[in-house]
């Protein structure tokens, strides 16, 4: 959301935030995951497991937060390097699929009122959406489309 919302609203010095609010997000998946191993599965592994595999927004939830681990391990200038800054791009859009995964993963998660995970996921869906915009005006255009073939007659 960022990158959007910097160019939106011509606030270039936005960018500097972009590292912490994903490290952040990071934390507080880390924290989610540790609250519900430690308070509602009591580290058991086998529960946890078993969980897991039954619930499908925990499977969700867990591919999330673990798409977000690459993110945050290489998250520094030091990866970045070592990496190459394309490589490092390439990897960096699993926060793509993070952000999709999120949300579906509220979304299952909650039973009644979903008035929240929509709006998330409508948030989500935008600053996708801008981003396939931006990708398409950056390209040139609309993807080519296929010429067809000249019409032959048969009349001579």
């Amino acid at each position: 959301m960022v990158t959007p919302l910097r160019k939106l609203l011509h606030l270039p010095d936005l960018i500097r935030f972009r590292r912490m609010i994903g490290l952040y997000a990071f934390f507080y998946g880390c924290l989610h995951f540790l609250t519900w191993l430690w308070l509602d599965k009591l580290f058991d592994i086998q529960e946890m497991l078993k969980d897991v595999a039954k619930r499908r927004f925990i499977t969700v939830g867990m591919a999330a937060l673990l798409s977000m681990l690459p993110l945050a391990i290489t998250s520094t200038t030091g990866w970045i390097r070592r990496l190459g800054g394309r490589r490092w791009a390439r990897l960096h859009r699993l926060v793509y699929f993070t952000g999709v995964a999120a949300v579906v993963h509220y979304y299952w998660l909650v039973k009644s009122d979903i008035r929240l995970p929509l709006l998330y996921g409508a948030l989500v869906a935008l600053a996708l959406g801008y981003r396939v915009a931006a990708w398409l005006v950056a390209r040139g255009g609309t993807p080519a489309r296929k010429r067809a073939a000249p019409a032959v007659s048969t009349v001579p």
